[in-house]
């Protein structure tokens, strides 16, 4: 049973549960064809003292916890733009890498050679930095179905300050950012001044009724730049879920829900007493079957084990 396919029964149960998480399911992106995730790890770190990509949150480092947040949402490829011959930690097969061929040009250099690398493969893509522990999927699905025919850029304005990792870009974008550069424009607002943007405040933000309950205080933009701000943030505890378990899976009869705090589905697994295994499924939110334990999860989410001997 490869990890994408599941049983009719376990099926029917995630349709429930989805309907039951104000928060779940994918939700098309009507608005664009194909939408792409770009995530920035090439940064010098240097108020951090050590590269950002690497750092451990609840047992998974900050790199994977972004790519996999953001994989929930789009429909198209999702990549990391990294330095040259930079270490990164571990990522899923399906992660494509591309090298920034110049460094210290800031992040718009970063933006421009991920969009380059997806425009042939997605209309629009959401762009963040690696450091950005408490992104969550409603955060980046809002700012994706922001768009409209005439929009370049989606930009939030959250938290008092624009968002410009955290944002979403045309992929038609990558040849006028390349003309700045060259021009030694290098600050993201010289883009935003040649190009339609549409600013989202934080009320905007929050119109969305599914950001608004799961991230209400916008804390998806909140990032760490020094080791204080990252002691801060280990300190938080673990996204809260909810688990349940079906067929054989269920001892006692007992399906749940369980209320736990799990970072990822290996942790949400260990905390109800199982072992994620080829004879375990999960879905989460009743949209991403898996059993890769790496799998980050994010608050509200509902996950649902199913034994695959069983089914169900």
């Amino acid at each position: 049973m490869s990890p994408r396919s599941a049983p009719v029964s376990l099926c029917q149960h995630l349709v429930a549960l989805a309907l039951q998480n104000p928060v779940a399911g994918r939700h098309n992106i009507t608005t664009v064809t194909t939408s792409a995730g770009i995530v920035l790890a090439g940064g010098r770190s240097t108020r951090m003292g050590t590269p950002k990509a690497a750092l451990e949150w609840h047992g998974i480092t900050l790199l994977r916890r972004t790519v996999g947040i953001v994989a929930r949402v789009v429909d198209g490829p999702v990549l990391v733009v990294h330095a040259p011959n930079q270490e990164l930690p571990e990522l899923p097969e399906s992660v494509l890498l591309v090298a920034d061929p110049v460094e210290g040009r800031g992040p718009l250099q970063g933006i421009g050679a991920g969009l380059t690398a997806v425009a042939d493969r997605a209309e629009v893509a959401f762009v963040c930095s690696t450091d950005l522990p408490f992104l969550h999927p409603a955060f980046v699905r809002r700012v994706l179905t922001a768009f409209e025919p005439n929009v370049d850029v989606v930009l939030p304005d959250a938290r008092g300050y624009r968002q410009p990792l955290a944002a979403a870009y045309r992929t038609a974008l990558a040849s006028r950012i390349a003309a700045l550069l060259d021009a030694g424009r290098r600050k993201p607002a010289m883009l935003f001044d040649e190009c339609v943007v549409r600013e989202l405040d934080d009320a905007a933000l929050l119109a969305d009724p599914r950001l608004a309950v799961a991230d209400p205080e916008l804390e998806s933009v909140v990032n760490v730049n020094t080791p204080e701000e990252y002691r801060a943030a280990r300190g938080r505890p673990a996204p809260q879920i909810v688990v349940r378990r079906y067929g054989a899976l269920a001892t006692g009869g007992d399906h749940g829900p369980r209320t736990v705090h799990a970072a990822t589905l290996g942790a949400a697994a260990a905390a109800v007493g199982l072992t994620l295994d080829r004879h375990v499924v999960a879905a989460v939110d009743g949209d991403h079957i898996t059993r890769d334990p790496t799998t980050p999860l994010a608050a509200g989410d509902i996950v649902a084990f199913l034994s695959a001997d069983a089914g169900g």
